[in-house]
């Protein structure tokens, strides 16, 4: 359900627009390379002043937490984790952070906690509310986010359309701007699971995809779909760890 858009895989196609589709995580590997031009002209991109294309509504910080619901300190690791939310796109504050921590149970097999956890509500012109290579990329530069950051937008500009699209370091050379992010549609199912089968994605700059029965990284990201090897954790620490992503918890 996550596409690295170059993204990671197969996912499923956006449940609106062209597709009433399922899930399908795209092919990994044909993902994770850049997805083409998509949506708005050059003009429209830079038609408007720079300073009346984005406003920060507000800014929620929420502290760091142990998934088990103990000490903070129990996790090996600590990701701190950027959060955006683009007024006019569907969704809801409380629901993004909600699963952000929902999501941080999962990674927690990685000895990995997520937090702290830093929600950003922006608003600014329609053709932020969906992702797109040219816009987004202005977008991902405004917003001036650390990183890994998570968008949440309404829809998708792109062909073939997915809920959601990681994009790493190998896939964006061509769009460094969005680098270590994660961009995720309106209607999205299963949001915890896609914010981590994601989230693994960037951690690991890697598109690759599980055939394993019950591994979170499967193609189709669903809740019965929820373990990580202990290799897959090896890897996902290890380059998180070298691409500045992970700090070690004091």
């Amino acid at each position: 359900m996550i596409a690295l858009s170059a993204t990671a895989g197969p996912k499923r196609p956006a449940t609106r627009g062209l597709s009433t589709a399922a899930r399908a995580l795209g092919a990994a590997g044909a993902l994770w390379v850049a997805t083409g031009a998509c949506c708005a002209r050059a003009d429209e991109a830079s038609s408007v002043p720079e300073a009346a294309t984005l406003r920060l509504l507000r800014s929620v910080v929420v502290p760091a937490s142990d998934p088990a619901g103990g000490d903070a300190a129990a996790a090996k690791y600590r990701l701190p984790l950027e959060l955006a939310v683009i007024a006019g796109s569907g969704w809801s504050a409380d629901d993004v952070l909600a699963a952000a921590q929902q999501a941080s149970r999962l990674l927690a097999q990685c000895g990995v906690g997520i937090g702290p956890l830093r929600l950003s509500e922006f608003d600014g012109p329609a053709r932020y509310r969906n992702l797109c290579t040219l816009v987004s990329r202005e977008l991902a530069r405004r917003a001036n986010l650390g990183r890994p950051a998570l968008f949440f937008v309404a829809d998708t500009r792109h062909r073939p359309a997915f809920d959601a699209e990681a994009i790493g370091r190998a896939n964006s050379r061509t769009r460094p701007e969005m680098a270590d992010t994660v961009w995720i549609t309106a209607g999205t199912r299963d949001l915890a699971i896609v914010i981590a089968h994601e989230l693994v994605h960037v951690l690991a700059d890697s598109g690759e995809h599980s055939d394993e029965p019950g591994n979170l990284m499967r193609e189709d990201t669903a809740p019965e779909n929820a373990r990580l090897t202990p290799d897959q954790c090896r890897a996902l620490v290890t380059k998180a760890q070298a691409n500045g992503l992970l700090e070690r918890a004091p």
